[in-house]
């Protein structure tokens, strides 16, 4: 997103009716980030006082149907922020695309590096990488005991399907609208669909919870980022995806995210939550993690095949299924089949 002077000015005009103070924009950069929105982070000037802010908003088309609005994903970083979670603050929201062209929120700029692959190597990072493990524990611990009726809107799984088999109808939906048969997501499909757990316990659940999806400085964990996936669900979908082979960004042999392995993560999850982790069940959403990003994969190189919305990183995509196909194959082989 670039901001023309005339949005500039709509954008100020907008923040000086939220704040009651004359609010200068003196520059606008996009950030890097996914493929699920957009982000600028902004120099501004409010009642003559300088700050810096990120502002998110939706792109032309969207990842996944059932996403939280930007309202909504604002509403939900306010209770965690109010809970004590390391969030960034949110400040402002408008759901009024007069302003922007599409609804946007801005929340306070967090210092430190968002960049999974950097994250796990980058030589000043070490001693953060030595922590990050227990204080992802503890702030995972936080986020799944957030109180779910605060936030009636968060998706729940359908009647009568678990919160497993929720996710993989979810599954055959997008297959089946894209029109695509596929042999190893099939396989895998089947597969999860005769293993899936039973739900011990419904909590609040991040949804999108890994390396890359926080903000990370020289300390450690200053940030959980990319609150859009939140729903109702089985806690264990959170401690299984960022073991995913895809978030350990080049550095596989470490299970946990590419800075450790899994057990220490879980027995920190465990000391900090007073819940016990099932192990298997931890396994299955890693498989079934790796079978739902390899359809996600499809969708979004479909954005850009459809014509609906240009980018090589969406294309690029297309082409990652087949690891996360083979990844997941992989690792119902090692389950036992």
């Amino acid at each position: 997103m670039i901001l023309d002077t005339e949005t500039a000015e709509k954008l100020c005009a907008f923040l000086t009716d939220e704040t009651g103070y004359a609010v200068i924009l003196e520059n606008a950069v996009p950030l890097a980030g996914g493929a699920s929105r957009e982000m600028l982070l902004l120099d501004l000037r409010i009642d003559g006082f300088p700050g810096k802010y990120v502002l998110r908003c939706d792109p032309p088309t969207q990842m996944n149907e059932r996403a939280l609005t930007r309202a909504q994903e604002f509403a939900v970083m306010q209770g965690a922020y109010e809970a004590g979670i390391r969030i960034a603050k949110p400040c402002w929201s408008c759901e009024d695309t007069s302003v922007l062209g599409s609804p946007f929120f801005i929340m306070d700029y967090v210092e430190g590096m968002s960049i999974g692959r950097k994250v796990v190597s980058a030589p000043e990072l070490a001693q953060a990488r030595a922590v990050l493990p227990q204080q992802m524990a503890e702030e995972l611990a936080k986020i799944h005991t957030l109180p779910m009726d605060n936030f009636d809107f968060l998706p729940t799984p359908r009647p009568v399907y678990s919160s497993a088999r929720d996710a993989i109808a979810m599954c055959y939906e997008v297959l089946d609208a894209l029109k695509v048969s596929n042999p190893a997501l099939e396989v895998a499909l089947r597969w999860a669909d005769r293993h899936a757990p039973a739900v011990e316990s419904w909590t609040f659940v991040h949804g999108d919870f890994r390396i890359g999806n926080l903000i990370v400085n020289g300390e450690g964990l200053a940030a959980v980022a990319d609150w859009e996936f939140c729903h109702v669900g089985d806690p264990d979908e959170d401690l299984g995806y960022p073991c995913m082979r895809d978030w350990r960004f080049g550095v596989g042999h470490l299970r946990f995210g590419g800075i450790s392995d899994r057990e220490a993560f879980l027995t920190a999850y465990e000391g900090a939550s007073g819940r016990a982790a099932n192990r298997q069940s931890v396994e299955f959403w890693e498989i079934l993690g790796n079978i739902r990003w390899g359809v996600i994969c499809l969708s979004q190189a479909n954005r850009h095949l459809s014509g609906r919305e240009s980018g090589v990183e969406l294309a690029s995509l297309g082409r990652r299924s087949a690891e996360m196909q083979l990844e997941a194959l992989r690792l119902i082989q090692q389950f036992g089949g």
